[in-house]
């Protein structure tokens, strides 16, 4: 008889405080305003969630024009730039903003910034919702940066007054790398107060680094559009391991795990958890298997509604 398959669960890994409170903030809606509620943009980046939300009434939509004048709308956890809260009012639109408190700390440095007459290095990926709204923040100071290549070509006007905030789902080594290179071009370049990237992207790389020196395979449960699941694959392989993005167990391949002894599991910031389970259960009907939990930490962050949704009407 074969020795069973060890499973090893990261921990922390799935939903965050963030993303807990945006699909809070959209059954709250429709509990107490009934459907439809409009949803600007993907809640979470999880077609599960997704799926679900939808089935309950929700509706989401990639432009506020597309909502009928006078509905409610919800702002999606990643944020949005000033034009878009702006034209939801012109439109009469009852505005619901459920973005993560995280994610509204880097459009305050970057007004900030702005506003002190900095121009400001955004450490993020082009076309990501969440830098889409910072960027709106202070179009005419704001300059992407996406790689340390970026860096060298990055015009400023005056290089002793240059700002750095980042995405906050990016990965920990490659913020570090570019942070790096910006202060080797920019000495005197100024920085968050505290770090921008979320607390939950830094805990699940952790946990996956620590996945990826126990076993040769780690499953990321994640949506393709997922860009802290995306940095969870790029960080276990980074740390030597094999590793495959997955929406759920019916995307697993036979093939990645029948050499190996050892698997590890995380998942997403916007995964939920029944996800998981799935996983563990798919092997389980595979053969025998041992599951352990390697937890590098336990989170017990939680954040408030949006104010909107605190007290019934």
């Amino acid at each position: 008889m074969s020795n069973p398959l060890m499973l090893l669960l990261a921990v922390p890994r799935g939903f965050c405080a963030g993303v807990v409170r945006a699909i809070e903030a959209v059954e709250r809606a429709l509990d107490l305003y009934g459907p439809p509620v409009y949803v600007r943009h993907e809640i979470v980046h999880n077609r599960h969630v997704l799926d679900r939300l939808v089935r309950r009434g929700a509706i989401f939509v990639e432009d506020e024009k597309d909502v009928p004048e006078g509905a409610r709308i919800l702002f999606s956890a990643h944020g949005v730039s000033p034009r878009v809260r702006a034209s939801a009012a012109a439109r009469g639109l009852s505005a619901i903003d459920a973005t993560c408190p995280l994610v509204t700390k880097v459009h305050v440095e970057a007004r900030r910034f702005a506003a002190e007459g900095y121009t400001v290095a955004l450490i993020g990926h082009a076309g990501h919702p969440e830098t889409v709204g910072t960027m709106g923040e202070a179009p005419d100071a704001v300059r992407l940066v996406e790689t340390e290549n970026d860096v060298a070509t990055l015009a400023v006007h005056d290089p002793e007054r240059v700002a750095f905030v980042c995405q906050t789902t990016l990965s920990t080594d490659e913020t570090e790398a570019i942070i790096a290179a910006l202060r080797g071009r920019f000495p005197a370049i100024a920085a968050p107060k505290t770090e921008d990237l979320c607390y939950a992207t830094t805990n699940r790389q952790a946990a996956v680094k620590a996945l990826a020196r126990r076993t040769p395979l780690v499953l990321v449960i994640g949506s393709p559009n997922s860009s802290n699941s995306q940095r969870l694959v790029e960080t276990a392989r980074r740390a030597g391991a094999a590793a495959e993005l997955i929406e759920d167990a019916d995307h697993i391949d036979p093939g990645w795990v029948r050499a190996v002894s050892a698997v590890g599991v995380t998942a997403g910031a916007s995964a939920p958890e029944d996800l998981a389970l799935g996983v563990v259960n798919w092997f389980r009907a595979r053969g025998p298997v041992v599951v352990e939990e390697l937890a590098v930490l336990r989170e017990r962050v939680r954040f408030m509604l949006p104010r909107e949704l605190r007290h019934a009407p």
